[in-house]
Formats: C-alpha cells, structure tokens, sequence
C-alpha cells in the first residue's frame, strides 16, 4: 500500500471540477492498438530539455513524454500516485521513505535504482546549473537506505514533497548521460526513462521521439512515436490539425473554440486548470521597487473586462495564484484588488511617480500574446502609467527575464500551476527562487508562512497557512495576476483516449491511434 501523507488534502482539489466540466472523456471506441505516429503541434520551443536547467513552463509537453517521475498525479485531483517509486512513507515527519520500483532503465540502459535517484535528487537541489533548487529546499540529505530505497532526509516537515516529485524535482535523467556530458546537462540530448525516447530536435521546428520498447508500464505507449511541431502561430497550429497535417494542437486560445468546433474533422476537448496569466514583477528594479507602483498596477487592471475581451469568456478572473474552487482559495484576499484606476493614481502619486513615465516590460511576439499586451496597454494609460512591451519568443523572452540578463521590470506570461500550491508559491516568492526575477527579498513572515503550509498534514492547518501567503503576497503586491485560462486542446478523430487534466499541461499516457 502506498502511503502518501497528502492524500486528504489532495483530494479536496477535486473540488476545482465544481461548477466546470472536463469537455469530453477518454473517446475510445473499442480497444487501443499500438502503432502510427502522433503528430502534435506545439505552441513553444522548449527552452531547454534538461529537466533541472529548463525554465519555461511550456516545456512539460515535451519533459513528460522523456521523463517519467518519482510520483505522478491523477488527472481530475492532482492526488499524488505511484510512478518510478512504487510506495513512499514519512517514517517521522522529516524523513521520507521513498521505494524506487524494481526493473525500470533509462533509455541509454543505465539502471534506474536508488543510487540513480540520489545522483538526480542532489544535483536537483545543489547543481550550480538547476533551476529547480527551491522545489528541494526542506531537504537536508539524501541517502541510499538500499538497492531499491533512497531516505531523505529533511530540515523541517515537508508534507509537499510526494506532490513535488510528481513535477521537474522528480524527473530522472541518466546519470550515466550527465556525466558524459561535457555541458554538464542534457539540454540537447535528453536521456530519461519515460515511455519515448529522444530522436532528434531541429530548434524551433521539430522535436521527435520514439517508443521506449522497455517502458515499465504494460502496453504503453501504443503509438510507435510522437512528432512536435513547433507552429507558434496558434491560428497556423489549428488549421494544421482540420488540414490533417497534424493530429492534436494543445494550449489553444478560447477564440479557436467556437471555429474548431464546427470543423467535421476535429474534436475540442476542454476543462479547468491552474494555468494563470499574469505579469511577473522585478521588484528588485524601479518603478517596482516600490510597493504602492506595484499596488497601483493591480488596481488598474480590470480583470472582467480582460476575460471577456482576450480570452472569450473562457477563463476565470485571477485575483490570486489560485482559482475560486481551490481547496486553498482565500475570499478575503480576492478582494484587495478591485479595478480602481482612480486609487491607482492616488497610490502612483504618493510614490512620487511621474505619470506618463514610460514601464518596460517584455513579452511574446505571438497574435494572442499581443493583443493581450493592447489591451492592458489602455488600462494601464487610463491609470496614468505608460506601459510598453519588448518582444521575445517565449523561451528567448523568459530567460532574459528570469535569467541573468533581468531585462524589462516585469514579463507578461503565464504560471502552469503546480501540484502542490505551495510550490507555486516558493518558487515565485522566496529570494532564491528561480521565478523571482530579481532575487529579491521578501518579508520573512512570507517565508516562513509558505514554510508553515508544508509542516502539517492536517487540511484546515494548511488552509489557514495558505490564507497568510496569500494575503502577504498580494498585500505586497509581487505579482499582478490576471485570468485563469481553460485548457483547450483539438485533436483529428483518429486520437482515441485523450484525457484534460487540471494542471492543463497534456500528457499521452492513455493516447492511441486508429488507423
């Protein structure tokens, strides 16, 4: 029996469905057969296709289709399950347990066993290189307890962690492929030991993968290999699957909903996620530097009208980093901001800010990103700020942003959502944090509130401790959230048994062909 110690919490994300409905189900018609080739467009070039060194949210499409995890997650609740460790168990509440299943190789016929998953787990949390040192901050040490059982040892309860594996802390590369490599990551020569192999990557056109004939998982995958094509042209993308080109396009705007589906040739499967759009500040650098800008940039932004006007309808306004149906949603917090341009200049004002000064931000080149960018651009000049946008493809533009360059004040972008809400949280708001732009401080009541949300099992403890990050977080205004998007994803009636999930990040698990 597996032993999570979040099962309960977990499972109350399965609350996220009330009211929304996953448009569509597995579509199997008779039983699935192995072989074809899935041909998928997709949105974004993968930023990198190490797991640890990556740092777009758009590379899970690529990552879970290489990489299999420690611990998975069901579709509908996020609820931590068993992947490449078969059972885990907090044996006190700083030490976990984990039991590596037997059996398991990467693709390059390096042993996945427990001295495998420490090498991946320490250069995850300690690798100059990594971008995912946050996600492993509880942990103090890692050990091989046994052939197939890694300890780990932790500084401070952390009832996470089993959600934490199921994400990039969790995606085990070869050890035998890091060591070889002369980089020190597999950034372009993936080697993990998910249910396809890497075949090849022209950047920026097509990524291709290939079958794992010694995947663990019984009868998967049914097609002989996937095929990316890299279409950031979403309109293009679409028309590419009614066209047949391509079988599935996944992350569509809600503006295709309505055209897709009176396309005889496809099918439009739908259903809520944990996918934001917001602006990312730097407030590290002027004018965000100073809480009341930051502030008043929330209250210039008219949430509603954005929904409607950029995304169909088809998305729910965000006040916070997590929807209303969310077991750790805060309705007091929601109300910090309503839309109050006139409160925005008041609070500009008394910041000593100019009004017309000119706020650089960066953001994507495709038509969707753009016109979102028009949009705020009026709300923000209706509250006095002069906002202005640089440009990047989304692999480009996130790495000057979050990177060393730290270019522009904040970016336009999206959060994919984490299973665990208190990973979204510690990897945008502690110092260190990748997602940080800036590296910059926060209060400590922030950290240690975000620490508090990790140390108990009990749901209304971890409510409550959520309750305070997220009043401390928009009180201070660190980021300007915007909408949460549904996913949206269409596919040619050949792909049988499709299934959305709530962290609208596609996986093929179940995915096969007719011919």
């Amino acid at each position: 029996m597996t032993l999570t110690t979040r099962r309960e919490a977990m499972a109350l994300l399965s609350g996220a469905l009330a009211g929304a409905t996953f448009g569509g189900g597995a579509f199997a018609q008779g039983a699935p057969k192995k072989g074809g080739i899935l041909r998928i467009s997709a949105p974004a070039n993968p930023s990198s296709l190490d797991p640890a060194t990556g740092g777009a949210g758009s590379d899970h499409a690529f990552l879970f289709t290489m990489y299999d995890t420690l611990t998975e997650w069901e579709f509908e609740t996020l609820k931590p399950k068993p992947g490449l460790a078969e059972s885990w168990k907090f044996t006190d509440p700083t030490t976990l347990v984990l039991n590596i299943r037997s059996g398991v190789t990467f693709h390059d016929g390096t042993p996945l066993d427990a001295e495998a998953v420490k090498f991946n787990l320490e250069r995850n949390r300690s690798d100059p290189k990594s971008n995912i040192k946050a996600d492993l901050l509880s942990v103090a040490s890692v050990e091989v307890s046994g052939p197939l059982q890694v300890t780990l040892k932790l500084t401070t309860p952390d009832t996470a962690l089993p959600g934490i594996l199921s994400d990039r802390a969790g995606m085990m590369v070869s050890p035998t492929a890091l060591k070889a490599a002369e980089s020190g990551n597999v950034a372009r020569k993936p080697v993990g030991a998910g249910a396809y192999a890497f075949v090849s990557w022209a950047d920026g056109e097509k990524i291709v993968v290939k079958r794992n004939e010694k995947y663990w998982k019984p009868e998967r995958p049914y097609p002989d290999g996937i095929e990316f094509a890299i279409i950031p042209e979403l309109t293009t993308g679409a028309r590419s699957v009614t066209a047949g080109q391509n079988d599935l396009i996944y992350q569509l705007p809600p503006r295709q909903k309505a055209i897709l589906e009176r396309a005889s040739s496809v099918k439009v499967v739908h259903g809520p996620t944990l996918y934001v759009f917001q602006i990312f500040l730097n407030w590290a650098k002027p004018p965000f530097d100073n809480p009341k800008v930051r502030q008043a940039f929330n209250y210039a932004i008219d949430r509603e009208t954005f929904v409607k006007a950029a995304l169909a309808g088809l998305a729910e306004p965000a006040y916070m980093n997590l929807p209303k149906a969310h077991w750790a949603y805060d309705a007091e917090v929601a109300k910090l901001y309503p839309y109050n341009p006139d409160k925005a200049r008041k609070l500009l004002a008394e910041a000593g800010f100019k009004e017309g000064t000119q706020i650089d931000l960066v953001g994507y080149p495709d038509q969707d990103s753009v016109q979102r960018q028009e949009i705020l651009i009026e709300q923000f000049r209706k509250a006095g700020m002069n906002v202005r946008f640089a440009n990047a493809p989304i692999a480009e533009a996130s790495a000057a942003f979050f990177g060393a360059e730290k270019r522009g004040s904040g970016i336009l972008a999206a959060w994919t959502g984490r299973p665990d809400p208190s990973l979204t949280y510690s990897l945008m708001f502690t110092k260190d944090a990748y997602y940080n732009g800036g590296r910059a401080p926060v209060p400590p009541e922030l950290e240690a509130a975000i620490k508090e949300s990790r140390a108990s099992e009990d749901i209304e403890v971890r409510r409550k401790a959520f309750a305070t990050v997220q009043r401390l977080v928009m009180e201070n205004a660190f980021v300007a959230p915007l909408a949460f998007q549904f996913e949206l994803v269409a596919m040619n009636k050949k792909v049988q048994g499709y299934r959305p999930n709530l962290l609208g990040k596609p996986k093929y698990d179940d995915v096969w062909l007719e011919s």
